[in-house]
């Protein structure tokens, strides 16, 4: 039962880009060609202004309903995204299109169509790969009304290019019962990892297409110091057995036994546990770890400009952010008029254990951490082993 529950879950990362309420699209398609979609931004962009400051949400509501529809690269698990779309369609009329995407892939996408982008939002996923495209310009600056609920100035970009929706803390899932058959403890921390007899037993995200390894980088970058961190990844790719293409791919592997050990974010692990895996444990690295922001954007030159910014409204609402935790996402919310997830707390994920992250840091120059990664593996990021590095 539990091999056929992980077989539908992977089965349902495979669906295309979907049309909320019941409409769909071809996998890869969007509502208008990149080119259409950035020509018709650009003429609206002037007439668009800023509904919201010069007549509020009323005003930026009826100007999002008048250009009638929205496309969304969602970052965020596909059941949690489809569910804040069909919503946001619901409450507002505008057609809503939405395709799953881990976060380099969405970062890839927009940089390569180069400010012609063939999606109007960004939803979900950790911050990095957002700080990368704020460095290269590819995100429209909003100064959000509904911003004023966020917990904290860390929890969005100093320039308004992109707004915190959750945080989810950095861990490891461990499969009990297979430690059990194998005789051997659960790793208490990250230099655990390293132990020779967890060879071929780890999975984590690989940094081509998942934001999540690229956290783990930068996290490793900045407890132990660069070159002691390439050191570290070098040695721990002797036990990992497989890099997923999403960061959450690893928590999925646990249960069913198809890996001991998954790094990523332990809500995936609370999510897994939920759905009828009680043979995971979570584990927060006791030498500390780090956590993602989950964000959303507008994407520079998108084709409905009015109606990306009331998504953003949306995302920043109880309206958003409370259907989460009714649809796999544990995350902790923060904004201020949220719901927090009893899950979340139930199973101990401590926000205490956390180090003090550098985003700065992160956002200058995980690209050469990503590089100097492969290079340390003795690969390139183009040549990566297939095999190894999923990408599918």
């Amino acid at each position: 039962m539990k091999k056929l529950l992980s077989l539908l879950l992977a089965g349902s990362m495979l669906l295309g880009l979907a049309a909320c309420g019941g409409s769909s699209g071809g996998a890869g398609s969007t509502t208008a060609a990149p080119e259409t979609a950035a020509a018709e931004g650009e003429s609206k962009a002037e007439e668009a202004g800023s509904p919201a400051e010069a007549g509020g949400l009323d005003a930026l509501i009826e100007a999002a309903k008048a250009e009638g529809q929205l496309t969304v690269y969602g970052s965020c698990e596909e059941e949690y995204l489809a569910a804040a779309c069909q919503n946001f369609e619901k409450l507002y009329g505008i057609k809503t299109q939405y395709q799953r995407l881990s976060t380099s892939e969405v970062y890839t996408k927009i940089k390569e169509e180069n400010g012609k982008p063939s999606a109007d939002v960004w939803f979900g996923g950790t911050t990095d790969p957002y700080n990368e495209a704020v460095v290269d310009g590819l995100l429209e600056p909003y100064e959000a009304i509904n911003a004023s609920h966020l917990l904290s100035d860390q929890y969005k970009d100093p320039d308004n290019n992109w707004y915190g929706i959750y945080k989810g803390i950095l861990g490891f899932m461990v499969n009990k019962e297979e430690l059990e058959r194998l005789s051997i403890e659960a790793p208490k921390g990250w230099d655990d990892l390293l132990k020779p007899e967890y060879k071929g037993l780890i999975m984590m995200s690989n940094p081509n297409t998942a934001g999540t390894a690229k956290l783990v980088i930068n996290t490793l970058v900045q407890m132990k110091g660069h070159d002691e961190a390439m050191e570290y990844l070098k040695a721990l790719d002797a036990n990992v057995a497989q890099y997923t293409k999403s960061g959450s791919g690893p928590s999925k592997m646990v249960g069913p036994g198809e890996c001991v050990i998954g790094v990523g974010f332990l809500h995936d692990g609370i999510y897994q546990i939920l759905q009828g895996y009680d043979n995971i444990q979570l584990v927060l690295p006791e030498e500390g770890t780090s956590f993602e922001i989950g964000a959303t954007a507008i994407f520079k030159g998108c084709a409905h400009p009015n109606a990306a910014k009331l998504w953003i409204e949306y995302a920043l609402s109880p309206d958003c952010v409370n259907i989460a935790k009714d649809n796999g996402s544990y995350q902790f919310l923060v904004i201020d008029n949220a719901e927090q997830p009893k899950e979340a707390e139930e199973y101990g994920l401590d926000m205490n254990n956390t180090i003090d992250y550098d985003f700065e840091d992160a956002k200058t120059n995980i690209k050469q951490y990503v590089e100097d990664f492969f290079e340390a593996l003795g690969s390139s990021s183009e040549d990566a082993d297939s095999s190894r590095f999923q990408t599918e």
